[in-house]
């Protein structure tokens, strides 16, 4: 159990040496636009890691990375049985996106691991920042964080599949191997739990005028490869009423999800944004279409329930339109719940610091929802001005990032001053 000479709202973040940090790591990979382009394993992804290196090194902390390029800094505990309390975010960026979305996870754990070194805690568990390898999914989403929970299907880390070439050569560029990434696999037995500091990419705090977003559940995503084949044939001489188009068959079953899902679902998620088309000529009726589609929802068994039904829809399209078509699951992020106990403790945390806060479910994916499968979690949220996310005019405001990080440390110490 942690002592402390001092009462807990003694203790608080550097706000000054953590907008230092903000400040350097924007210029990494910074954009005309005022965002950041820092993709996965891109040079400008390896330069905000080497300045998370040195920062980790400044720090007296101890450096690590594993077999999935995840890279961390520890403050060690002097307990040789301790087990270890996560933290983590990410880096990465997607292409020209937002400045906070990750780094502000990632400088806010930095600044509690150099607070708590600076008053020389005796903590009861050693706390690891993790910078996760490709969050953002340039090339597989949630990579480092599912490699941790052992996680990972044997399609993403196969060296003989050809799709995988590519993001091979990108690993081996700094000596790693992809048949290594399942040694980054964490025992559970060995973890006290994962804490995440998020901006909201929403505008519920915003509305609220709440200072702290408690997250109490993570929604479940699939992805779906749905694929139309019809018949390819002149547009001017086909009869209209005996076409087999491929296109028209996939614009229904577009239509008709949306409809089924604003209808049937509450707050689940549909949306396709990726659609190609062959031969892809204005006069050539379309003989393939080929569509990627997204499904979101907090419920596992109603997830699985729009799965059905959307595959449903589009038997049922490709049948009108005299089609046929292919069904391809490629991924699936499980929805997740917080810890309870967690959520208390940082209710608890943001009431002794007078932080107003509000419980709130996100509808973005997260590497806690992930690593919740192997271990407690917990994810704070601070506020995102006007909901943008992903975006180069992506924003929250400073002092917002401050309470976020304070609330943050004081779950830290909450922990360790409960833990046995």
């Amino acid at each position: 159990m942690l002592h402390l000479s001092r009462p807990l709202t003694d203790y608080t973040i550097n706000s000054a040496r953590m907008r230092e940090d903000f400040d350097a790591l924007c210029e990494i990979g910074g954009t005309p636009e005022g965002g950041v382009d820092r993709v996965a394993l891109s040079q400008q992804d390896w330069q905000a890691r080497l300045w998370f290196a040195d920062r980790v090194y400044d720090c007296h902390l101890k450096q690590d990375d594993d077999d999935a390029a995840n890279l961390s800094g520890a403050l060690r505990s002097s307990r040789p049985d301790a087990k270890t309390l996560l933290l983590g975010s990410h880096l990465d960026s997607v292409p020209n996106g937002g400045r906070y979305d990750g780094a502000v996870g990632i400088i806010a754990g930095l600044e509690c691991l150099r607070t708590l070194h600076e008053h020389d805690l005796q903590l009861p568990f050693h706390i690891e920042l993790i910078n996760f390898t490709d969050d953002e999914g340039t090339w597989h989403s949630l990579f480092g964080a599912r490699a941790v929970a052992g996680m990972l299907p044997p399609e993403v880390t196969s060296e003989a599949r050809i799709e995988n070439a590519a993001f091979s050569a990108a690993l081996a560029r700094v000596g790693l191997r992809l048949r290594d990434v399942a040694n980054a696999k964490r025992d559970p037995a060995s973890l006290v739990g994962y804490l995440e500091l998020h901006i909201e990419h929403g505008t519920r705090l915003e509305r609220a005028n709440a200072s702290i977003g408690v997250v109490t559940d993570i929604v479940g995503r699939t992805t779906y490869d749905i694929v139309f084949h019809g018949a390819a044939g002149h547009s001017g001489t086909t009869d209209m009423y005996k076409r087999r188009d491929a296109l028209r068959g996939a614009a229904q079953f577009i239509t008709r999800a949306h409809e089924l899902v604003r209808a049937r679902y509450g707050d689940g998620i549909f949306n396709c944004g990726d659609v190609a088309v062959e031969p892809g000529k204005y006069n050539i009726i379309p003989s393939k279409a080929e569509l990627t589609i997204e499904l979101r929802h907090v419920s596992e068994s109603l997830m699985a329930d729009m799965e059905m039904a959307m595959i449903q829809i589009a038997r049922e399209c490709a049948a009108v339109h005299g089609l046929t078509v292919d069904v391809k699951p490629v991924i699936h992020m499980p929805a997740a719940a917080m810890n309870p106990g967690f959520i208390q403790v940082i209710e608890s945390c943001c009431d002794a610091l007078d932080l107003s806060h509000m419980r709130l479910v996100s509808y973005a994916g997260h590497a806690a929802q992930v690593i919740s499968q192997v271990t407690p979690c917990a994810m704070i949220f601070v506020p995102s001005a006007g909901g943008v996310g992903h975006a180069p005019t992506e924003y929250t405001p400073w002092e917002d990032i401050e309470a976020g990080a304070n609330a943050l440390l004081h779950t830290i110490l909450a922990l360790a001053a409960s833990a046995e």
